[in-house]
């Protein structure tokens, strides 16, 4: 692997084998994803409900519920595929090397604890810190967060709590012990604007005072402009286009991709009415062996729908493309 990259992910796939009706079928969650993260950089991973973002960042720390299981793939960190790592070895990456900061943090928080015992076990299951050494990293990392009186509030319960605090509280987990890479799995989505930009901003700041990487999963592409240095943009399971943040917005390629961007309302054109993506996502239990966008692309040619689903070509560097008739900005 490239040293200018801290992790890499290599045609991972992952699927549920699960049941419908009498007959068993496999959900193909996540198939085929390839990317790589840049040491310092923050790579945004964007689309639509269902895409497999959330089950991305499950496979890498090996996360994944039952009945879902990573049947193929590698997930290169440090020179190790993790993968192929056994349950004591991920225990020792998950938190201390990758964290991740889950999508709801009323339910990724243990409602019968107080916040503070939860910050410090993470800080206590990977250093040597115990009692009151470990209450003050864990008051000092929410205090980072703009958590106000937090020598008070780490005697709090969850639900005594905002959800803007309990997410505070959820990131600062995952910072606490400054770890090499952070995924960020949509941590702002129940907040309001004001709330998500302050913390977004917060998130920003600590990543380039330590030189972390992250890895920030959403399907608000307003985020992903203020935040993210590379776009991995997915639809029904795989990558549609890979590129730097500046060249998405400028010239979008892939037809889904100039879609999603089609439909933000934007204020140099008020008065033109948004557009929609017509149709819905494919059944992934039923993938066809076209592309998966062609029903509901305007750009399909005959090629699109003799051929089978184009792979991830690179048109210009560093811009990556899985599409027959791209999107042409002459």
């Amino acid at each position: 692997m490239d040293e200018s990259f801290v992790l890499s992910v290599e045609d991972l796939r992952t699927y549920f084998f699960t049941r419908k009706g009498a007959d068993r079928a496999v959900v193909k969650a996540v198939n085929g994803v390839s990317f790589s993260l840049r040491k310092g950089s923050t790579l945004g991973i964007v689309g639509e409900s269902g895409c497999g973002k959330t089950v991305t960042a499950l496979s890498i720390l090996k996360l994944v519920p039952f009945p879902g299981k990573t049947v193929g793939g590698r997930v290169n960190f440090e020179g190790r595929d993790l993968l192929s790592l056994g349950d004591e070895e991920m225990r020792d990456i998950r938190g201390k090397k990758i964290a991740i900061i889950f999508q709801d943090p009323m339910t990724g928080l243990n409602p019968v604890l107080p916040v503070g015992s939860q910050v410090e076990e993470m800080i206590t299951s990977h250093t040597s810190l115990r009692g009151r050494e470990a209450r003050e990293t864990a008051i000092e990392a929410l205090e980072q967060l703009g958590m106000p009186s937090a020598s008070k509030l780490v005697s709090s319960y969850p639900f005594q709590l905002s959800g803007g605090m309990c997410q505070r509280v959820m990131i600062a987990m995952a910072l606490v012990l400054n770890p090499e890479i952070v995924i960020a799995d949509e941590p702002t989505t129940a907040l309001d604007v004001t709330l998500q930009a302050e913390l977004l901003e917060r998130i920003r700041r600590l990543k380039e005072e330590r030189r972390m990487s992250v890895v920030l999963i959403t399907h608000d592409m307003g985020v992903i402009a203020h935040t993210a240095d590379d776009v991995a943009v997915m639809y029904a399971g795989s990558i549609a286009e890979h590129t730097d943040t500046v060249t998405l917005f400028k010239r979008p390629t892939h037809p889904y991709t100039w879609a999603l961007l089609e439909a933000l309302p934007r204020l140099d054109r008020p008065k033109k009415g948004l557009r929609t993506i017509k149709g819905s996502p494919p059944d992934l239990v039923d993938m066809p062996d076209q592309c998966a966008f062609l029903p509901r692309c305007i750009k399909a040619v005959t090629e699109c729908r003799i051929s089978p689903a184009p792979s991830l070509k690179e048109i210009a560097p560093n811009h990556l493309v899985a599409c027959y008739n791209p999107m042409r900005h002459d």
